[in-house]
């Protein structure tokens, strides 16, 4: 039977999660693959070797619900060919700080002063400073791993509308949730200062604007 015509409305189509849990990047050298993203702090979730030479070793960055995945006979890609890879971070400073203190080459700290120059490997159109008062989804550094594939880390601390469901807001870190505690203390602090008094009820101002900004909806003034 053809499914081309069965729509999602169909009363036997059943809507299913679909997780993005891993991505496979190509390397030349596993054993420094693993030897690389190990030093980096990331989790070793798994390395099998079978006897017909396939071998899977998987790693996940902390705070992350997806996964990467290299090994031998994983994918015919060119080793070095992945681009652009993400990593989100609250806070790009002490993100790019910790990737130098493991002693990965990593960026400067920049914004795209031409859209699109974050993804450009000559590094042209970049400004080195952050985003103009730090506009989240702004600014960024890049390193690459021993084979070349791309990462691109990116401070994301208010989402846009819709990007996250609003009743799922929980905090995959405690290092996320301390710098959404010290964001909305910053704001507290202003919000004092327009009230002109202190705020008893300053707890549930907190965990009002702490879940606005992760779910991208109004914050509180």
């Amino acid at each position: 039977m053809s499914t081309a015509n069965v729509g999602s409305n169909d009363a036997n189509v059943k809507d299913v999660d679909l997780k993005l849990e891993a991505v496979v990047i190509p390397v030349a050298d596993v054993d420094r693959a693993k030897e690389f993203y190990g030093s980096l702090g990331w989790r070793l979730d798994a390395d099998f070797a079978f006897d017909n030479g396939f071998r899977v070793v998987q790693f996940t960055p902390p705070g992350s619900g997806c996964s990467i995945q290299f090994g031998t006979n994983i994918t015919p890609s060119a080793p070095g060919s992945a681009h652009g890879l993400y990593l989100v971070v609250s806070d790009i400073e002490a993100a790019r700080d910790g990737l130098a203190a493991r002693g990965v080459e990593v960026s400067e700290v920049f914004h795209a002063g031409t859209p699109g120059a974050q993804f450009q490997p000559d590094g042209s159109g970049r400004v080195s400073e952050p985003a103009p008062d730090r506009a989240s989804y702004g600014s960024f550094a890049t390193f690459s791993d021993p084979d070349g594939n791309g990462w691109l880390v990116q401070e994301i601390t208010t989402r846009l509308p819709g990007r996250v469901d609003a009743a799922e807001t929980a905090f995959a870190s405690a290092a996320d949730l301390a710098s959404a505690l010290r964001r909305a203390e910053a704001a507290h602090g202003e919000h004092e200062k327009r009230t002109g008094q202190a705020d008893a009820n300053w707890p549930d101002w907190y965990a009002e604007y702490m879940v606005a900004e992760r779910a991208g909806t109004e914050l509180p003034t």
